[in-house]
């Protein structure tokens, strides 16, 4: 039985799996999103929400247990410098996943992985606050403007006289040019 045994193995050694997840977390926090196949999602979001917890906290220690996860200082520094403003509000589950399909080669499930409370979602909400406030502008002047009785509008419409639409301005014709020079040789 696998009591207090957690975890994934995926087929894997125990030194070759975690290489696995410290490149995909770092993959992770460096792009704000991958993808990868649904067992390791599942997995590197345990290990994302850890370490967003450690950035959390923004002390030393916590740097120094992130930095040996993530390999990449500058990804740690970032981290750590944006963990606050970004999850601050968050007592967990900093990542979203979103199931992709299937991939084409051997048809494993791809799922897109990526940490909530970016900038983009944040555009996201504006675009969507103002696409509300430019629809109650837009139905207000839409009400002001009143539709003209029918007696006024049959009246418009005797008023306006037919406009007969133009033809294309036909080309000359080559044919006397051709004949005039018929003529002359």
């Amino acid at each position: 039985m696998r009591h207090r045994k957690a975890g994934l193995k995926l087929g894997r050694n125990c030194g070759h799996r975690n290489a696995l997840f410290r490149n995909l977390v770092t993959s992770l926090f460096k792009h704000d999103r991958i993808r990868t196949t649904d067992t390791k999602a599942k997995e590197i979001r345990r290990w994302a929400d850890r370490l967003v917890t450690l950035a959390k906290r923004g002390d030393l220690h916590a740097r120094r247990q992130a930095l040996a996860v993530i390999r990449e200082p500058a990804v740690v520094h970032r981290l750590f410098e944006k963990a606050a403003e970004r999850f601050g509000r968050v007592s967990g589950g900093y990542t979203r996943m979103t199931k992709l399909g299937f991939r084409p080669g051997d048809g494993a499930p791809i799922t897109l992985v990526e940490l909530i409370g970016g900038a983009d979602e944040e555009k996201k909400k504006k675009g969507k606050k103002r696409a509300a406030v430019r629809r109650k502008t837009a139905k207000a002047p839409a009400a002001a403007k009143e539709k003209p009785s029918a007696p006024e509008a049959s009246a418009e419409k005797k008023a306006k006289p037919k406009t007969v639409p133009e033809s294309p301005p036909q080309a000359e014709s080559s044919a006397p040019a051709e004949s005039e020079k018929s003529t002359s040789a």
